[in-house]
């Protein structure tokens, strides 16, 4: 599939990060307590907030444009910093990355989804479809692809032609209940799957530019079809 060239206007508020961002997080990591980060969190702000929230209001200026129905703004798509620790062991206060989620809804809640993360232990790096979703979406995917097997065969045919394969990570060690039929069937694997996801490395050097904004796009693109079907099968 051919890359998505987005209009020069849109990167016009988002001109890229810098090096300053593998750092800050670096040196948050080392130091994860609220005495360092509010003494640094002009920092955090000017390299981290400041342009992920530009990226994340040029790639929904250029989805809009583009009639694809992902939405985001700086206020509401960034994840918060903060740690929920009340129930985790690990009480340190701040994550150590960074993403965002563009959504249908235009919020980090919305079914089915783009994230783009920028910064974290496992790198940057983009993934679209339905991560963790509610027992019963899944069950109404699971149920849209065993009625139609060759529509589902279809959307991964069209992953494949953007380059995308979907993640076959954490799947359960049986088919769920009530596919138990599809044991000999090509969506065996894909009934098996918790997550219905795929997913694409950043390279390092792209976070440094505006043809970051490609890159999402691009990716984006080739992904869709994984939420087109994944919407259907929600409605």
């Amino acid at each position: 599939m051919a890359k998505t060239k987005v209009d020069q206007t849109v990167s016009v508020g988002f001109q890229g990060f810098t090096p300053g961002l593998g750092a800050f997080f670096r040196a948050l990591t080392a130091n994860n307590d609220r005495d360092w980060f509010l003494a640094h969190k002009p920092i955090y702000e000017a390299e981290v907030r400041q342009p992920f929230g530009a990226l994340v209001q040029a790639l929904a200026f250029a989805f809009a444009t583009q009639d694809m129905p992902l939405r985001g703004d700086a206020k509401r798509s960034l994840f918060r910093i903060y740690r929920d620790v009340r129930f985790s062991k690990d009480k340190s206060p701040y994550k150590t990355n960074a993403g965002a989620v563009l959504s249908r809804d235009g919020t980090t809640k919305g079914k089915g989804i783009l994230y783009v993360q920028v910064a974290g232990e496992d790198g940057p790096f983009l993934a679209m479809g339905f991560y963790r979703p509610e027992p019963g979406d899944l069950a109404s995917i699971r149920r849209a692809i065993a009625a139609k097997p060759e529509r589902w065969l279809k959307t991964e045919a069209a992953l494949r032609e953007g380059g995308l394969e979907l993640v076959r990570g954490d799947p359960l060690s049986r088919l769920p209940k009530g596919f138990e039929g599809f044991a000999g069937s090509p969506v065996k694997e894909v009934l098996q799957q918790r997550n219905i996801i795929v997913s694409r490395p950043i390279a390092e050097k792209r976070l440094y530019g505006p043809g970051l904004i490609d890159d999402v796009v691009s990716f984006a693109t080739s992904g869709l079809p994984l939420l087109e079907f994944g919407w259907k099968a929600l409605t």
